[in-house]
């Protein structure tokens, strides 16, 4: 990966989701969904406090996140894309 996130951001790829019905034919309604679940590719450093006190982020390489549907930036990265996203736009971890 070429890319590396500053701060807060957080690299993510989303994982497609098709609704398909018994007969093969893919349903509009599944870009509507509120949510999306992403990977988690590449963390930056955190955040800094104004005492300039680093927090480090919530979430690691490999994590399986739930985040808001139209939430952040899409980049390419060689071949796939990505998107960047802040910390904060993460709703949950995935167990």
């Amino acid at each position: 990966m070429a890319l590396k996130p500053l701060g807060d951001r957080i690299i993510v790829r989303f994982e497609e989701t098709e609704e398909k019905t018994a007969s093969g034919f893919v349903l509009a309604g599944a870009s509507h969904e509120t949510t999306k679940t992403a990977e988690v590719l590449a963390v930056g450093e955190g955040t800094r406090t104004l005492t300039g006190e680093l927090i480090a982020p919530s979430v690691a390489v490999g994590d399986k996140v739930l985040v808001e549907n139209g939430t952040g930036i899409s980049v390419k990265d060689g071949e796939d894309y990505v998107s960047i996203i802040r910390e904060a736009d993460i709703l949950a971890v995935l167990a």
